[in-house]
């Protein structure tokens, strides 16, 4: 890897962008249904294990990135941010970062 030319480079850029840009529209949703107020939670869903025997893959991979009351839950802070907040911070930044590496000039 290491592209030598421009178009590689930005190519590689564009491509962990993407990565990162759906990375941060899930965290996004968590952090959309975090803050929702509590009557508009979502209901909780049927276990993994459960959804994994009863569904096709595809649907089960659908229903767990939409998301349910469990969801909402926060169990974890720090300096006042849940983790799905900072997941967020983290895949703009990467996102930021990785077209900044792609198109900048050498």
């Amino acid at each position: 890897h290491n592209p030598k030319g421009r178009g590689g480079r930005a190519v590689y850029g564009l491509l962990a962008f993407l990565a990162a840009a759906i990375g941060a529209g899930i965290a996004g949703r968590h952090v959309w249904i975090q803050h929702l107020p509590a009557d508009q939670v979502p209901a909780c869903g049927p276990g993994l294990n459960y959804m994994l025997q009863v569904m096709p893959g595809f649907d089960v991979i659908k229903k767990v990135l939409q998301g349910s009351g469990e969801c909402a839950e926060v169990n974890w802070t720090l300096w006042g941010f849940s983790m799905p907040e900072w997941t967020l911070l983290c895949f703009v930044l990467l996102g930021v970062g990785a077209l900044v590496a792609g198109f900048r000039k050498r």
